[in-house]
């Protein structure tokens, strides 16, 4: 009886190559085959380390039929490598099918730590990271985009998103419309690449920043969403709260909570969404 090989899921550099590990390095060299997102990609990272062998091309278009043939090939001893263009495979990429399929199949899966934008990015973002929801790539037509924002609008974990380039400032117009201008947002732009940035701020004061330049808006990026702040009656103080019930019956909520706010040292944003929450049956 023959036994299965291996499937192992191994992590690339985002855009560093340095950022390597010496075990994925070994795993190459031990593999009898590679399957990865895009072949050609792969063998001019691979050939940078000195590794060549055989590729097998796994993508998303093709995956859910491609992954019996490489099932087969680890039940028949072989084992494979599984990639993706950079970072952990999975991660918003391929790959999922393939390893519920060895898994179904009683094929051993062994994954091997390394880079993750989104992981990296959060590290660095200044944002809590005990709690947190990755959301992937956000729908690319406007509506769903900005009912999939709405749905998460209340979520009070940090959030992170992939995003592209030719969307940025789109997506942060409807976080801004749908989560309030002030709510604190990061944009990790270009990770572990020469012009890395990661710059942080309330989401209207982001977008402001990023107009002032075309570049900043260059490259690839993780966006991480601070979560809705949970908001306790006992947290606001009760002239406050008085007042804005006051002042909204004379002029629109937004424009009181920005008065209050002022009176009271308070975000305002953080007062128009509690009188959302509990003033708008009111009046």
């Amino acid at each position: 009886m023959i036994n299965s090989g291996t499937l192992y899921i191994v992590a690339t550099p985002i855009g560093n190559l340095q950022d390597i590990t010496q075990r994925a390095l070994a795993i190459f060299s031990q593999v009898d085959l590679i399957a990865a997102e895009d072949t050609r990609h792969s063998g001019l990272l691979l050939s940078h380390y000195g590794i060549k062998k055989p590729f097998f091309a796994l993508h998303d278009h093709n995956e859910q039929q491609k992954a019996d043939v490489l099932v087969e090939k680890l039940q028949q001893g072989s084992n494979i490598a599984l990639i993706s263009d950079a970072g952990t495979p999975l991660i918003s990429d391929p790959g999922f099918h393939l390893v519920r399929k060895c898994r179904q199949a009683d094929i051993k899966v062994v994954p091997l730590p390394g880079a993750c934008a989104a992981i990296t990015a959060l590290c660095a973002s200044g944002i809590a990271s005990d709690r947190f929801c990755f959301e992937g790539f956000l729908p690319a037509k406007s509506k769903a985009r900005r009912d999939k924002l709405e749905n998460l609008s209340e979520e009070d974990r940090t959030l992170i998103f992939y995003e592209s380039t030719h969307r940025i400032l789109d997506t942060l117009a409807d976080i801004e419309m749908l989560m309030g201008a002030e709510r604190y947002v990061v944009l990790a732009r270009e990770i572990t690449k020469t012009w890395e940035t990661i710059c942080g701020d309330q989401v209207g004061n982001l977008l402001k920043w990023l107009a002032q330049d075309n570049n900043r808006t260059k490259g690839e990026m993780v966006l991480i969403i601070e979560g809705k702040p949970k908001l306790e009656t006992e947290q606001w103080d009760p002239k406050a709260i008085k007042a804005l019930q006051l002042i909204s019956q004379e002029l629109p909520l937004k424009k009181a909570a920005s008065i209050v706010a002022t009176l009271y040292d308070y975000k305002k944003n953080a007062l128009y969404q509690y009188g959302l929450a509990h003033l708008s049956e009111k009046f």
